[in-house]
């Protein structure tokens, strides 16, 4: 990260030699769209803050005391308003495995995790639209439930 840095610091010097104008310019330009998408990725920041205080526990405890049906609903519903990078989400699948969650519900949660984003909602409806970003939400979602359905009839969780 500290290399980006440089180089972009770099990139702005050379840039102020070769034509001091043009490269006030571009900040000043860049400085402008940064201040318009402030309010929405602060209101993003304030949601996920609100997500984090949601223990691990909790989720384990809420998706294993229902039938495989049940938790794959509170899975989804969960991963689609919880925000985290998949670094973070693929080895919490594996803890839920290993602490007797179904893998038809785990998929459930990292799918809906990864393709829903209701948190991301705010800025996703800036540059797509509020009608195109319903319309990929809820598309995504049902998505993760065939995801997570077809992984239960895969691991024999779900019999047809």
């Amino acid at each position: 990260m500290v290399a980006l840095y440089i180089v972009a610091g770099l990139a702005v010097i050379f840039s102020f030699i070769f034509d001091r104008e043009k490269t006030f310019k571009g900040l000043k330009m860049g400085l402008k769209k940064f201040l318009k998408i402030l309010p929405n990725y602060l209101m993003i920041l304030i949601i996920i803050a609100f997500v984090l205080l949601i223990s691990e526990d909790f989720i384990i405890d809420y998706l294993t005391q229902n039938t495989i049906f049940i938790g794959m609903i509170s899975a989804l519903i969960i991963g689609s308003i919880t925000m985290m990078p998949g670094f973070i989400a693929y080895p919490l699948a594996g803890i839920l495995v290993s602490k007797g969650i179904p893998y038809m519900v785990v998929a459930a949660f990292v799918s809906s995790l990864m393709l829903v984003g209701v948190v991301t909602y705010p800025v996703e409806k800036e540059y797509m639209g509020m009608k195109a970003t319903i319309y990929r939400n809820i598309g995504a979602f049902f998505v993760a439930g065939m995801i997570a359905i077809i992984t239960g009839i895969s691991y024999g969780e779900v019999i047809i």
